[in-house]
């Protein structure tokens, strides 16, 4: 017996991650884990701690001269994150 009304599968996860309201949760956490691709291996390694909340990317510095360097390149950071979110996630980076 074959039914009528048949979606993919990935359709329907989709669906149910935007109903759940965890599809933006899921990319943040992407976004998180991406951190050492984006900045290298050697800013990433002078990271303490990256989070996000309400818009925001807090980045947790062990090093000044990393802060000042990704200070300079917030605007270029923050095109490439959005970029692989695939939408406006990241408003603003706050380096600490």
């Amino acid at each position: 017996m074959r039914r009528k009304k048949t979606q993919k599968l990935s359709e329907v996860i989709k669906e149910y991650l935007q109903e759940a309201n965890i599809e933006k949760k899921l990319k943040e956490v992407e976004l998180i884990h991406s951190w050492e691709e984006i900045v290298g291996k050697p800013v990433a390694n002078r990271t303490e701690k990256i989070s996000i909340k309400k818009g925001k990317l807090y980045v947790y510095l062990k090093s000044s001269v990393v802060r000042n360097e990704l200070f300079m390149m917030r605007e270029k950071l923050l095109e490439e994150l959005n970029k692989r979110a695939g939408e406006e996630m990241i408003k603003e980076i706050v380096l600490k």
